[in-house]
């Protein structure tokens, strides 16, 4: 699935199932408890704290979908193609840090 068809997969999918898009403030909300619930998945996995039982069952997949789920709602509202978005960041990056990195002791 491209990310154009994933915005045209959520956006019908808030249309026929969803009612509607929740506001913009709503979602950013959202969005944020979602990124919190991957970042406490993260410190349990991977990090130094221990896991409660009710973290045992939590899929790390699919917590990021969640969060990949709002931002592409929230794009769908504010009119961001997120294909041209990504592909104008990655020049964005890649001429920023054509060097920068390779050029890191720390990274060696």
């Amino acid at each position: 699935m491209t990310i154009q068809e994933a915005q045209e997969t959520v956006d019908g999918w808030i249309k026929t199932t969803g009612v509607r898009y929740f506001s913009e403030l709503t979602n950013t909300a959202i969005l944020m408890e979602e990124v919190g619930e991957v970042a406490r998945l993260m410190a349990r996995k991977y990090g130094e704290q221990s896991f409660k039982e009710s973290d045992t069952k939590v899929d790390l997949a699919d917590e990021m979908a969640d969060v990949l789920w709002v931002l592409i709602c929230l794009a769908n509202q504010t009119g961001v193609n997120l294909t041209e978005a990504f592909k104008k960041n990655m020049d964005k990056k890649t001429l920023r840090d054509s060097n920068r990195h390779k050029e890191n002791e720390k990274l060696k």
